[in-house]
């Protein structure tokens, strides 16, 4: 097992910069998940420590080793990729074992391991089967399978789950966070599901073109976002923002100095009852999910909403409401520099 350490990490194709001189420190058994929107770097950077794609600039190290010029295979890591990528012709016995017979592993070794895989992954029982006989999440396991054999220090997960139905999805998750209890390996996992970070991960780190906005613990990024494209990729809902023209007298006395924004999460807002209101709105539209509902709601100037409520008779549709939230709740950022205050 090792950690891994990323020095002014910088990619480029041709005068394109695609992730811009990074700093990351990975403890040792940590799971961190790279998380952001599309094309924003975070599987380039996988694959950079991965050694499936070289680095433009700085250093990647893998415990104590600087990997830079050091081959895949000699790293010490082994990858998940979203694609399962299983030979159909091959037993999942042999195509768990099929990377461990190329390095001339003794067979009793490769048994040893293939079993014990196999048994963490409740997949005993399919060895003698073919990928075509299998479903997408035991296809998956099995992919998962083929890099716990390799006993790696690193374990590299590309959206592994982004082919798998939303239930399996759910129920894969689950086995990947009770795979890294019980291997106790460092993990790294990326994913645009915010969702998944959040469940997942020790340690999230958000990017976005190529730079990373914020790295903590979900309950962190989650609470004290340090900027407005965190507050609002980190949530689901996402953060609510408000400007001064859509608060009340009390709501804009909270923005003082170069906080111009008060950002509030939706399962935050409330009735104000006696209490002094933030602001007033009109619900227009209930989405109820069963043990919640989301409440879309319009300030007096258009300016729209949502809040998270499990109690629907305090949000009648077309009547003009007032709400409030607690104070350590609130969130404050300056809309120039989107930057929290």
């Amino acid at each position: 097992m090792a950690g891994l350490t990323l020095r002014n990490v910088a990619k480029s194709y041709g005068s394109t910069n695609v992730i811009t001189g990074l700093d990351l420190d990975i403890k040792d058994s940590e799971f961190v998940v790279f998380v952001g929107p599309s094309g924003c770097g975070k599987s380039t950077l996988l694959r950079m420590i991965a050694g499936l794609e070289d680095i433009s600039g700085g250093t990647i190290s893998i415990g104590d080793t600087v990997v830079n010029d050091v081959a895949p295979a000699k790293r010490g890591v082994a990858m998940v990729f979203q694609t399962y990528a299983l030979y159909p012709h091959m037993t999942v016995y042999k195509n768990m074992a099929f990377g461990l017979k190329q390095a001339k592993t003794p067979a009793d070794e490769i048994d040893r391991r293939v079993r014990a895989a196999a048994e963490i992954l409740e997949i005993s029982s399919l060895l003698d089967r073919t990928p075509r006989a299998l479903s997408g999440g035991q296809r998956q396991r099995v992919a998962i399978g083929r890099a716990i054999v390799r006993e790696p220090d690193v374990f590299l997960f590309d959206e592994p789950l982004s082919n798998l139905d939303a239930a399996l999805r759910v129920q894969t998750r689950i086995e990947i966070a009770r795979l890294h209890k019980r291997l106790g390996t460092t993990m790294i996992y990326v994913t645009h599901d915010q969702v998944e970070a959040m469940t997942l991960a020790d340690k999230i780190v958000v990017l976005r073109d190529g730079n990373i906005e914020q790295v903590g613990s979900p309950i962190e990024l989650y609470e004290k976002p340090q900027n407005m494209f965190v507050a609002q990729f980190i949530g689901s809902p996402k953060m609510n923002f408000f400007r001064s023209e859509d608060l009340s007298e009390t709501g804009n006395a909270l923005l003082k100095g170069e906080a111009d924004i008060l950002g509030i999460r939706p399962e935050h807002l409330r009735l104000a009852g006696k209490s002094k209101p933030l602001l007033t709105a009109t619900p227009d539209l209930i989405e109820n999910l069963g043990e919640v509902a989301l409440v879309h709601c319009k300030t007096a100037r258009g300016m729209e909403f949502i809040a998270k409520t499990t109690d629907l008779s305090a949000f009648p549709i077309g009547k003009e409401i007032k709400l409030t939230a607690d104070k350590s709740m609130l969130s404050f950022f300056n809309s120039t520099s989107q930057q929290a205050v």
